[in-house]
C-alpha cells in the first residue's frame, strides 16, 4: 500500500511539473483502480490485478450469423475475444 508521504511527493513531483509550462497541465487522481484503454488495473492488498473493463457505451462483439460475412469472419470475432481476455487477465480465476 503507498504511504500518504508517497503520495504527497508524488502530488508535489506533478505540481511542481504543472508550474513549468502553462500549455501542459497534468491532472491526477489517487484511486485503489483506474480504466486504462480498455483494461481495469486494481490494487488488492498490494497485488496489481489487471480486466477486460467494458465502457457502457461501447458494443458487444456480436456478429449476427446471419450477415452476409465469411465463415471466418464469424469464428475471428470470438477468436480474438477470447485472446483479448488471456492477455488482458491478470490470474485464471478471474478470467473463468
Amino acid at each position: 500500500m503507498i504511504s500518504n508521504e508517497s503520495i504527497e511527493n508524488i502530488k508535489a513531483l506533478i505540481d511542481q511539473e504543472n508550474e513549468k509550462d502553462s500549455n501542459n497541465h497534468i491532472n491526477y487522481t489517487i484511486h485503489e483502480s483506474i480504466e486504462f484503454l480498455d483494461v481495469l488495473i486494481e490494487n488488492v492488498e498490494g497485488k496489481l490485478n489487471t480486466t477486460v473493463f467494458r465502457k457502457p457505451a461501447a458494443e458487444p462483439y456480436i456478429l449476427p450469423y446471419t450477415s452476409n460475412h465469411p465463415r471466418l469472419t464469424h469464428s475471428n470475432t470470438i477468436y480474438t475475444a477470447l485472446l483479448r481476455g488471456i492477455r488482458l487477465y491478470s490470474d485464471v480465476h478471474t478470467f473463468d
